[in-house]
Formats: structure tokens, C-alpha cells, sequence
């Protein structure tokens, strides 16, 4: 593109719009005008294309062509004979509704830079709480997605994380109750207190307790974020939840929905959780998702993850895995999401060296659920 002059901007697609159909508005004014004969009844319909142009167009183009219209006006006046009081208003009353919807046009495009402007920085601070998880952390291989439901800067709270630790790969997914910087805060809050704690507390109960109290600390009575957390520790797959969708094992064409042996509430409400623990065999993939997926429906029909899941999650790489299932879920509803969605895929290859690290003894007991 080449350089314009200071001051000087592009047409946008919006501007360009805003002007093709002021003019055919004009056209169609002018036709009617000179179809009606020298007497000028229908001037005062020009001062309608300057509004028209002020839906879409920069206040430039709004000014444009309201002076063109105001010409356009002057000659049917012109050409009906002596100017009238009547033909005076008219032109007059262009020239006043060109001023005017260049004042709207003006407003709206302020409002829409500010729209813009919000949306980039919902953008950066969400970029700054989902850092990019993968592609590979200890012997699982990781994709994480976030999927907004719309363009605007309504925000959620959704998040994920997962680290590589002295005590296993450990993954979280959760969802703050609520949307907009809120949620966000809050979000980064539990992420931040869970990249300090999983690295310092053997167990994951632990981290819970750790988690509740962080989350206690930062919101209101009615305030909580759902979350499952889970380890990979030598082949050992450990899960606690605490009031989120249950994870679901794609193994060998199967979809098993990992639920807890035991509900518990969110964080926040000083949940007991009690851990379920599988072996992992290689190949097995793993599905975290947000209540998102679950809620996600078209004329009043769920999308149905678990019947869908082997056929879009079982093949190609774990990043691939998460495509498929983004476009065929945008393609259920038609492009409209009720509400965000994060989703992680996990898959695990099997131990490096083929060893077992033993399973901690407050998950003894656990296992075979």
C-alpha cells in the first residue's frame, strides 16, 4: 500500500460501503426528481444520504457526500424556476443533515477505534494468563486451544497450565465463574498460585487446599472457579475434580469419561476431593475441556463430544486432534458459541526407560476404579 499523506487514511471496507450506498441513494433521488418534471418536490429527500453514509463511512466521505448531494440539490432547484422559500429550506436542510451525520459518523468511529482498542487489550491480558502449553512436557505430548465465543472484548476466565515437575507432568483446567478483567484476574490469580504450588506440594489434594485458600482469599461469597487437576507419574494417571466436566480417556476407539469417585465443589467452597487413578497404556489420549464444550448446542441439541471424540481427537498429532474438534464444534452451532471453551489434548507415548515410579501412598488404594 502506498504511503498516504499525515492525516490521510485508506478507505475502509466499511467507508467504501457507507459511500457506494449513499450514492445509489442519490441516484435513486435524482431519478425520481427528474421523472417528476422542473418542479423540484422531492429536494428534500437528498438529506438523507449523508445519514445513510454516516452508518458505515468515515466523517470525510459523510462530508463528501453531503456536499454532492447538496449540489445535486442546487441544480433541481436551479432548474425549477425562481428559488422559492420552499427550495431555500430544502437546501438548507441538506446542509444541515450533512453536518449532523458527520458529527454521528464522527462519534461512531470513536466508539469503534475504542471497541478495537479494548479488543486488543482483552487480548494481550488473555495471552498473558494462557501461555502456550506443548508441544511435548515429560512423556505426554500437549495441545492447549482457547476458543472465544465472540469478537468482542467480553473476556472469560477459562484457563489451563501444564508443567513439567519434580513430582510428575501436572495439568490444570479450570473455569472462573463469571466473564470480563474480573474473570481474568481471578484466573490468573489460581495459575499463578498453581505454578508456585506444583512444584512444591507432593500430592495433589495439597494443592487443592492451596488453591482453595488463594481463591477464598480473592473473590466474593458467591464467587468460585470449577477445576480438574491432573498428574502423569510413570505411567500413573492421577485425577481430582472439584466441580468440573470429568476428562474423557480415548483409548483403543473407547471414550471413557474419568468421573470422580467422590463429587466435590469448586474452589472456593473448601472442597474434599478424593483422587482417580488409571494406568496409562501408550497411545492413550486425554481430553480436558471447559463447561463450554459441554453447553455448546443447536436448536436445543448438544454437541455430542463423547460419540465424536475418537473420530476427531484419536488421530494425527494432539495439535491436529484439537482442529477437528474446533471446526466440527463451530460447525454444529453455526458459528455461535454461548460461551468460551479451553480445551487441552493430552497423549501419552509410554516411559522413556521403561521404568515405574511408584504411586504415592495417598493414592494406594486409588487405583483400578
Amino acid at each position: 500500500m502506498p504511503d498516504l499523506p499525515p492525516g490521510r487514511r485508506p478507505l475502509s471496507p466499511g467507508s467504501r460501503a457507507g459511500l457506494g450506498a449513499a450514492v445509489v441513494l442519490l441516484a435513486a433521488v435524482s431519478a425520481v426528481e427528474l421523472l417528476d418534471g422542473r418542479a423540484a418536490d422531492f429536494v428534500g429527500l437528498f438529506a438523507a444520504v449523508p445519514f445513510l453514509a454516516a452508518v458505515f463511512a468515515y466523517w470525510q466521505t459523510v462530508l463528501l457526500v453531503g456536499v454532492l448531494a447538496t449540489i445535486v440539490g442546487m441544480v433541481f432547484v436551479g432548474t425549477a424556476g425562481p428559488l422559492t422559500i420552499s427550495g431555500a429550506v430544502n437546501i438548507v436542510g441538506i446542509l444541515l443533515a450533512t453536518g449532523i451525520a458527520a458529527a454521528v459518523a464522527t462519534i461512531r468511529q470513536r466508539q469503534a477505534e475504542r471497541i478495537v482498542e479494548l479488543q486488543r487489550l482483552a487480548a494481550v491480558a488473555q495471552q498473558a494468563v494462557l501461555r502456550p502449553v506443548g508441544p511435548q512436557v515429560g512423556a505426554l505430548a500437549v495441545a492447549g486451544r482457547y476458543i472465544s465465543a465472540t469478537a468482542a472484548a467480553d473476556i472469560g476466565g477459562d484457563l489451563y497450565e501444564a508443567l513439567d515437575t519434580p513430582y510428575g507432568v501436572r495439568i490444570i483446567i479450570g473455569d472462573v465463574r463469571g466473564k470480563g478483567l474480573d474473570a481474568v484476574r481471578l484466573a490468573s490469580i489460581v495459575l499463578g498460585s498453581y505454578r508456585h504450588v506444583a512444584y512444591e506440594r507432593a500430592d495433589l489434594k495439597t494443592m487443592v487446599t492451596d488453591l482453595d485458600r488463594a481463591v477464598a482469599r480473592s473473590v466474593g461469597d458467591e464467587d468460585f472457579v470449577t477445576a480438574a487437576l491432573v498428574e502423569e507419574r510413570g505411567g500413573t494417571l492421577t485425577i481430582v475434580n472439584c466441580g468440573h466436566p470429568a476428562p474423557l480417556l480415548l483409548r483403543r476407539g473407547k471414550v471413557i469419561p474419568l468421573e470422580p469417585p467422590a463429587p466435590a465443589p469448586p474452589l472456593g467452597f473448601m472442597p474434599e476431593v478424593k483422587a482417580r487413578v488409571e494406568r496409562l497404556e501408550p497411545g492413550d489420549r486425554l481430553l480436558l475441556f471447559t463447561d463450554g464444550l459441554g453447553e455448546a448446542r443447536r436448536d436445543g441439541e448438544f454437541f455430542p463430544t463423547a460419540d465424536r471424540a475418537w473420530r476427531l481427537l484419536g488421530h494425527g498429532t494432539v495439535g491436529d486432534g484439537l482442529a477437528s474438534l474446533e471446526t466440527a464444534l463451530v460447525d454444529w452451532v453455526h458459528g455461535r458459541l454461548e460461551d468460551d471453551i479451553a480445551l487441552v489434548l493430552l497423549e501419552y507415548a509410554g516411559p522413556d526407560d521403561g521404568a515405574t515410579v511408584p504411586m504415592p501412598s495417598w493414592e494406594v488404594g486409588a487405583a483400578g476404579s
